[in-house]
């Protein structure tokens, strides 16, 4: 492989729904551009980017994969994403190392949710897009759906530049609207090699209809162009793709190109076009980052090879018998085979042996990887995703990358207890690997908890721990950690007194407690007067109740936000100790709690959920049926609402998966923590009765 610089170096991320095509595209890119030596398919296992078990089980996208194509003296490094909702953040990441986007659309189901979603974060990045019609060879393509759902949904900005002769079975060729000829493939030929002729007689009335409005598009982007399309004058070529390409940059163009990936008709054209119309490696703006570990001020970021080295990892791979692999984009310098480097966000210095590219599965070394380049290296000791590399003499942190909220949460615990260490270092290894996969203990319930983006996600991140990590381990409903408070005042005594021959055990006192506004949490007071309770065992006394109050009285839930004044007692000179009066605490927390009428408090979240309006009223009834306060909604535009609600915890369980079945994936939703509230005493009682049938069972 040739050495190449930002200049020629063209970084692209393969978006779009699932199954629409991407990875088989990636695939025929790279072996069209003779980059790749074989042409896989994803059905048979055997596609480029898909490699990992739990891909080749499903025949679905789950990492992040890349690949090259070498094409007219550029290298074009394609980042095939997965387009399933649950591996969003993966998506998000190829997104995050790429300069543009191939907006993949299946012929046959046409705009899918995950076109939208991804479609609208590249133009949120500023990314220029082209669009992709792919799999036109299949029973019921149809291009001019598709295109007319392309427009009505995503973008009016959408322009042909290409249209198919004929189309299912009978596709057999491409128009091209700037050249003005067809290439027509010889059927069943799986090479992509065509011949070029004149527009087929099939094929004019597409090329008629779309020609004219191809140049009007064009010229409306350029006052230049526009003012000769007005004058009767000729648009070249060479000026259509200039203009067209500056009005990408704008966000004002989005061209649109057909192919077949199976029979690779289209492909070659599609890699002229990517060389042509999208911004090099070297054209990208400059990026500011925060200088040193400090960050107290920033620095531009340039591609270019003379300028410090600095890139950041945008993804995370751990390999069996190898150790992570990072995946990194270079920002700005070079890489040589063997460089330090230093990671500005953990304070480590890193070495980088065995400098490689991937062309999917495998990994090519390389001497060296200039300013714009994706590369990859394996075993650094302490670098992970979202990290940056720089040079100590000029160390730099870049903006991290967002990556999307968790939005479901599931206990888990080792199927075999012996394995539960095994277990917690697996699914801290996961999280490194992906973001969006969370874990954390939780230490009001006692349980050990991981978030995803959906039940597939989780499912098959159990998956992957146990095929890399050896243990297997079980998802469970999460328990909610519910808590306990009071109403009203009481008092009560509690007395320990035990005696066993020899020195005894005497302890007496009187609290009594009152309500306090909720959040303010415990409060002790001191009110003995005379002396009854000698000083020095005060504290045992709060000590028990705070000891008692952690179990509640009610269900076993911690009691909260209530005030303690301890005002009387008795001691034995003798038998009194701390421990007496520790226990004497314990006994009056549990006889006065009863009295000052205990309540079961539940956790609330604040949801905001984004939704088209045609489901806004099968939302507002589940969320009814789900004990939801509907706090008010709010029209974004284009059709979209948002409606905002605090819902309790234990009705949030699998809400995800619940939106994406009654939108068909077209919402989407955010949670916060709210507070705690009172639960109402028919939801109360059924969580006092289940946690007492719990308590007798063990």
């Amino acid at each position: 492989m040739r050495d190449y610089r930002g200049s020629d170096i063209r970084n692209i991320a393969v978006v779009g729904h699932g199954a629409s095509g991407k990875t088989s595209l990636v695939d025929a890119l790279a072996f069209v551009s003779q980059s790749s030596r074989r042409h896989g398919s994803v059905r048979d296992g055997t596609a480029l980017t898909d490699s990992s078990p739990e891909e080749l089980e499903r025949g679905y996208s789950i990492n992040l994969g890349c690949a090259f194509a070498e094409w007219n003296g550029s290298k074009i490094n394609l980042v095939d994403t997965p387009g399933f909702l649950d591996f969003q953040g993966e998506a998000v990441a190829g997104l995050s190392a790429a300069d543009g986007a191939l907006c993949v659309v299946s012929a046959t189901a046409g705009v899918e949710v995950g076109t939208e979603r991804m479609f609208r974060e590249a133009v949120k990045r500023r990314e220029p897009v082209l669009f992709v019609v792919t799999m036109m060879d299949k029973e019921h393509a149809d291009f001019d759906r598709v295109f007319q759902q392309v427009k009505q949904r995503l973008s009016a900005k959408v322009i042909p530049i290409e249209v198919p002769v004929g189309q299912g079975a009978d596709f057999h060729g491409i128009v091209n609207l700037f050249s003005k000829k067809a290439h027509v493939y010889a059927r069943g030929t799986r090479t992509g090699n065509y011949e070029e002729t004149d527009v087929p007689h099939e094929a004019r009335p597409l090329f008629d209809r779309y020609y004219q409005e191809l140049i009007e598009t064009i010229a409306a982007t350029d006052d230049s162009l526009l003012e000769r399309y007005l004058e009767g004058g000729e648009i070249s070529r060479d000026d259509a793709i200039a203009g067209m390409r500056e009005a990408m940059k704008r966000m004002e163009l989005f061209p649109l190109f057909v192919v077949s990936s199976e029979h690779m008709y289209g492909t070659q054209a599609l890699l002229s076009t990517i060389v042509e119309l999208m911004p090099s490696a070297y054209d990208m703006e400059e990026l500011h980052a925060f200088v040193g570990a400090e960050g107290d001020h920033s620095v531009e970021i340039h591609a270019r090879d003379d300028a410090p080295f600095a890139a950041q990892v945008f993804k995370t791979l751990s390999e069996p018998h190898v150790g992570d692999v990072s995946y990194f984009r270079i920002l700005s310098g070079s890489l040589s085979n063997g460089q330090e480097v230093y990671n500005a966000t953990r304070d480590a210095t890193e070495k980088c042996n065995h400098l490689t590219i991937a062309q999917g599965r495998e990994r090519l070394e390389v001497p060296m990887l200039h300013a714009g380049d994706i590369g990859c290296v394996a075993k650094l000791r302490n670098t992970h995703t979202n990290d940056t590399l720089s040079s100590r003499e000029h160390p730099v942190r870049l903006p991290q990358v967002r990556f999307p909220e968790s939005l479901i949460t599931m206990a888990v615990h080792a199927h075999v207890h012996t394995d539960e260490e095994k277990t917690q270092q697996g699914l801290h290894k996961l999280h490194d690997e992906d973001p969006t996969f969370e874990v954390h203990y939780n230490a009001e319930t006692h349980e050990t908890v991981v978030s995803g983006m959906g039940e597939r996600h989780l499912e098959v991140s159990m998956a992957k721990l146990k095929r890399k990590f050896g243990v297997q381990a079980d998802l469970s409903t999460p328990k909610i950690a519910y808590r306990e408070t009071i109403r009203a005042k009481a008092e009560a005594q509690g007395r320990h007194k035990k005696q066993t021959g020899g020195r005894g055990q005497f302890g007496d006192c009187w609290v009594r407690i009152a309500p306090v506004a909720r959040g303010d949490g415990y409060v002790f007071n001191d009110a003995i007067v005379g002396g009854v309770i000698p000083g020095k065992f005060v504290p045992a006394v709060d000590k028990g109740i705070q000891e008692a109050a952690v179990r509640g009285v009610l269900a076993g839930f911690p009691l909260v936000d209530f005030k303690v004044d301890l005002f009387d007692g008795s001691y034995h000179s003798v038998d009194s100790n701390e421990m007496s009066f520790k226990m004497a605490g314990i006994l009056a927390f549990k006889a006065v709690a009863q009295k000052a009428k205990p309540v079961l408090l539940e956790p609330l979240d604040e949801i905001q959920i984004t939704t088209p309006d045609s489901y806004m009223g099968d939302i507002l009834g589940d969320l009814s049926s789900r004990r939801a306060h509907i706090q008010g909604s709010d029209s974004e535009g284009d059709g979209f609402t948002i409606i905002k609600a605090v819902i309790p915890q234990s009705e949030l369980h699998l809400y995800a998966s619940a939106l994406q079945s009654m939108t068909s994936g077209h919402a989407i939703f955010t949670r916060h923590f709210k507070g705690y509230e009172e639960m109402p005493a028919e939801a109360a009682q059924k969580v006092i009765e289940t946690a007492g049938a719990r308590e007798l069972g063990s």
